[in-house]
């Protein structure tokens, strides 16, 4: 019986099967990824070593109103950055993957060691809801990078490369950077960031994007459908 050569990959199923590999030790591995991120960024933010310096707020943040409406943007962060990791294929592609997301998230976090920050008291209506809840968890500091539009910026270029690669339509390329802008607008629209937050944290996930696509291992070729 003569061997036949598997079928071309479409796009579809491309990203189902880049889904499918390794899915529980991307789903637990990206759980403790936050959890670990979260536990130096709270003690950090309670716990400033340096006096904490006050971000200066620019045209654009005084022009701006409270928007409680992005606070479900602001929020998806958490599930928005789990697709990356979810969509790698090859252990190796994963475990480098991981390498530079924890560096971006050790820098940002170093960053808040050296030089403390927050955002000045801005317009948030008491009765705001959801916002008493998240302003006591999430204070207004470990401000500048914002590490929100830091690890949306890593997520979306990541996004972009392997949608590029998979063949996929420009609508879900679209749809990617749709997201990660209304994440970035997002956070000063709930008045968590100011525009020089969201600069910094788009600038410092850029880099670390750039250097992990740079540097990373060749994943698995396959066959797919032109």
């Amino acid at each position: 019986m003569t061997d036949h050569p598997p079928a071309p990959l479409s796009w579809t199923r491309d990203l189902r099967q880049r889904a499918r590999e390794h899915f529980w030790l991307k789903f637990i591995g990206t759980v403790v990824w936050v959890w670990v991120f979260f536990i130096g960024y709270f003690h950090l933010l309670r716990n400033p070593v340096y006096p904490v310096t006050v971000m200066p707020l620019t045209a654009v943040d005084r022009w701006m109103p409270f928007q409680p409406g992005w606070l479900a943007a602001y929020l998806s962060l958490w599930v928005y950055v789990g697709i990356a990791p979810g969509l790698q294929r090859g252990f190796a592609s994963l475990l480098s993957y991981g390498f530079w997301s924890a560096a971006l998230c050790a820098t940002g976090l170093g960053i808040f060691w050296l030089w403390p920050t927050q955002i000045p008291p801005m317009d948030v209506p008491a009765g705001a809801p959801g916002f008493a809840l998240l302003q006591g968890i999430d204070a207004a500091g470990n401000a500048c990078p914002s590490m929100h539009v830091a690890i949306s910026m890593f997520t979306a270029i990541w996004l972009e490369s392997i949608f590029r690669r998979a063949g996929a339509p420009a609508v879900l390329r679209a749809l990617n950077l749709a997201w990660f802008a209304a994440i970035a607008w997002s956070t000063m629209a709930v008045r968590q960031h100011v525009l020089w937050d969201v600069l910094a944290g788009a600038a410092l996930g850029a880099v670390f994007a750039w250097a992990s696509l740079r540097w990373r291992p060749a994943e698995p070729q396959v066959e797919r459908l032109s």
